[in-house]
C-alpha cells in the first residue's frame, strides 16, 4: 500500500504565513501538520509515500528527507492546481495498481488507522457536522456502506462530511474515473474533485465502507489552527523541565511545548502555547499562541497569536505612577 498526501495548496487562509511556509509545515503542538500525518501512517506500517507538491514544494522535500530519511518517497509536481482529483491523477504511474491511502495534507484526525488499513473494503472517513454544505458529503446505508457521495451540495441529504481520509483498494478504477471526469470536463465548484471520482466508482459497483473519526482537527485557518494546537498539546506535550537555567524566573502553565535551544527568562508561558526551536523570550506573557523558531520576544504580551519564524517582537516599556480608582487600557 502506498500513501498519497496532496500538499500543493497555497494555504490562502493562513496568509501571511503560507507565503513563506507550506501550510503542511506550519508548527502545531511541537510538531507540524505533515509530521503528525506521516507518523500516523507509519504506525500502520506504510513506508512508501507520494507527496503532491506545488508552491514551496522544495521545503516539503527538504523537511521529509531530513526528518524521515528511512521512508521511500516520491514527489509529484502539480503546476496547475485544478483540484484534488487532478492532483491524485498525477500519481498514476507511481501507484500502478497498488492500494492507496489518501490523506489530505491539512487533515488531522483521530481514528484506528490499523483497523482501516486492514479492512477488506475501501474506506471513507466521515464525521457528523452541523452544516455539510462546505464539505464532501456521504450518504450511508444501515450497514455502514456508502451509497452516494457529492461535493459541497446545496441541499445535503446527509450530515456526514468526508474528512479527507480515503483507503482505496481499486486504484486502477479510481484512476479510470478520474481520467473520464477530466476528459469530459466534469468539475465541481470549478475543480476536478476526488469526490466525483469516488461516486463514479460506487456507481460502477465498488464498495466503500464508512468509518467515523473521533476527532477532526481543522488546520486551515488561524483561529481553528490555534484551537487544534490547544487540543493536541494535551496529547503530545511533555512536562517542561523548569529547573533548567534556560528558563530562569519563568512560570509555565501547561500544556506547553518548548522547542530545543530556547531561552525563556522572566516570563509567563501558557496555557496552550507551542514555541519552536532556538527562540528567545524575556519579560513576556504568552498564552494560547504558536511561536515559530529562531524568534525573539521581549517585553510583550501575546494571546491568541500565530507568530512566524525569524521574527523579532519588542514591546514598549512604561513607567507608571497611578492613583486609586483608576482604569487604564494600554492595548
Amino acid at each position: 500500500m502506498k500513501a498519497i498526501i496532496p500538499v500543493a495548496g497555497a494555504g490562502t487562509k493562513l496568509r501571511p504565513h503560507s507565503y513563506t511556509q507550506p501550510k503542511a509545515l506550519i508548527p502545531l503542538a511541537g510538531k507540524t501538520v505533515l509530521s503528525i500525518i506521516i507518523d500516523q501512517l507509519r504506525e500502520a506500517g506504510i513506508t512508501e509515500f507520494i507527496f503532491i507538491v506545488g508552491y514551496l514544494g522544495e521545503k516539503i522535500q527538504d523537511y521529509v528527507k531530513t526528518n524521515y530519511p528511512e521512508l521511500k518517497c516520491h514527489y509529484v509536481q502539480q503546476v496547475d492546481r485544478q483540484g484534488v482529483g487532478h492532483a491524485i491523477r498525477l500519481t498514476r504511474s507511481i501507484v500502478n495498481k497498488d492500494e492507496v491511502f489518501v490523506v489530505l495534507g491539512d487533515t488531522i484526525c483521530e481514528y484506528d488507522i490499523k483497523e482501516v488499513v486492514n479492512s477488506p473494503f475501501s474506506m471513507l472517513g466521515v464525521r457528523k457536522v452541523d452544516d455539510p454544505r462546505d464539505f464532501g458529503v456521504a450518504e450511508i446505508n444501515e450497514e455502514g456502506f456508502v451509497t452516494h457521495v457529492v461535493e459541497k451540495p446545496q441541499i445535503p441529504k446527509s450530515n456526514m462530511a468526508l474528512v479527507g481520509i480515503y483507503k482505496i483498494r481499486e486504484s486502477e478504477q479510481m484512476f479510470q474515473c478520474l481520467e473520464n471526469n477530466i476528459r469530459q470536463g466534469l468539475r465541481s465548484h470549478g475543480e476536478y474533485s476526488l469526490t466525483d471520482a469516488l461516486d463514479c466508482m460506487i456507481n460502477e459497483g465498488s464498495k466503500f465502507k464508512s468509518f467515523k473519526v473521533e476527532n477532526w482537527f481543522d488546520c486551515g485557518r488561524k483561529d481553528t489552527l490555534l484551537e487544534s494546537n490547544a487540543l493536541l498539546l494535551k496529547k503530545f506535550s511533555p512536562p517542561v523541565a523548569t529547573e533548567d537555567q534556560s528558563f530562569a524566573n519563568t512560570v509555565f502553565i501547561p500544556p506547553v511545548s518548548i522547542g530545543k535551544g530556547c531561552t525563556i527568562l522572566n516570563s509567563i508561558i501558557g496555557p496552550n502555547v507551542a514555541i519552536g526551536e532556538n527562540t528567545n523570550i524575556d519579560y513576556s506573557i504568552v498564552r494560547n499562541s504558536i511561536v515559530g523558531s529562531y524568534s525573539t520576544l521581549f517585553d510583550i504580551v501575546l494571546t491568541d497569536s500565530l507568530i512566524g519564524s525569524d521574527t523579532n517582537l519588542r514591546g514598549e516599556s512604561r513607567s507608571l505612577n497611578i492613583g486609586d480608582n483608576t482604569s487604564i487600557d494600554l492595548g
